[in-house]
């Protein structure tokens, strides 16, 4: 069942992934040309999604829009992983002192608002991508860290570890044999279930005026400017984008779960020194 969950989010994603790139591609439309005369055209069979206020092209400017927030989303996600993987990989492999200051700290920033917080970062750099994907890594690094943390420990335990310090295996060779690749599979399911997370976040910060600036297309700002056309009869405007939202994060959330569940730490022999 997880494998067949997992191939149908594989191919919904892979089917936004060929319209993001390809559709902005083979159109030969500008996105950001306005065209006041064809202003909130609702859906034809020339206009796909029909058209915003502006007199853009829904289907296109939505194709360029789930492109630039997947990509702003798989940044957020790696960088939040390597934080988090570094930070719970320093408290697992020291311990003692080092582990408590550590955790503590994490659950500190832990406690804060993610999304007030990411207000605050992007507030001082509006418009800026690195401040948006900044905003966001930081804040959801903590639950990759712990789950690091918690998998290290659980290799410290294991006999086959003892059997090589025993042998004389340096930390840098216990730690490249046998830490880093139990800790890896868990690492990209982290960047998998992080995405939608991301996606989310990056679209509020759009919506709310301090993402992206609104001629940039993304899921965000196209919601943000769909406010003042639903007022007015265009529903399509809401209706095209935030469903291609929902499809977006829904997929990649099957995806990550199934791969959760499909993938398992990898089990060294105890006798691999």
């Amino acid at each position: 069942m997880d494998r067949r969950k997992l191939l149908v989010a594989g191919a919904v994603l892979a089917v936004l992934a060929l319209y993001a790139v390809f559709v902005p591609w083979l159109s030969g439309v500008d996105d950001r040309v306005t065209d006041f005369a064809a202003a909130r055209q609702g859906p034809s069979s020339s206009h796909l999604f029909g058209t915003d206020s502006a007199g853009r092209d829904l289907f296109v400017r939505s194709a360029a829009a789930i492109r630039t927030s997947l990509l702003i989303a798989a940044a957020c996600a790696l960088l939040a992983t390597v934080i988090g993987s570094i930070v719970g990989a320093v408290a697992g492999l020291w311990g003692g002192w080092v582990d408590r200051l550590v955790m503590r700290s994490t659950d500190a920033i832990n406690a804060l608002p993610h999304l007030l917080l990411g207000i605050v970062i992007v507030a001082m750099f509006r418009g800026s991508i690195v401040a948006i994907v900044l905003s966001i890594a930081l804040t959801h690094w903590t639950q990759v860290a712990r789950i690091v943390r918690s998998e290290i420990l659980g290799l410290r335990e294991r006999p086959y570890i003892d059997a090589a310090v025993l042998a004389g295996a340096s930390r840098v060779h216990v730690i490249r044999r046998h830490v880093v690749p139990a800790v890896l599979p868990q690492a990209l399911i982290a960047v998998v279930l992080l995405l939608p997370h991301a996606i989310w976040h990056e679209s509020t910060l759009s919506f709310l005026g301090f993402g992206l600036p609104p001629h940039e297309p993304s899921l965000g700002t196209l919601l943000s400017e769909a406010r003042s056309s639903l007022l007015l009869g265009g529903w399509w405007t809401l209706v095209f984008p935030a469903g291609i939202l929902v499809v977006a994060t829904v997929s990649v959330a099957v995806a990550g779960s199934s791969l959760r569940g499909a993938i398992t730490p990898p089990k060294p022999s105890e006798l691999r020194l």
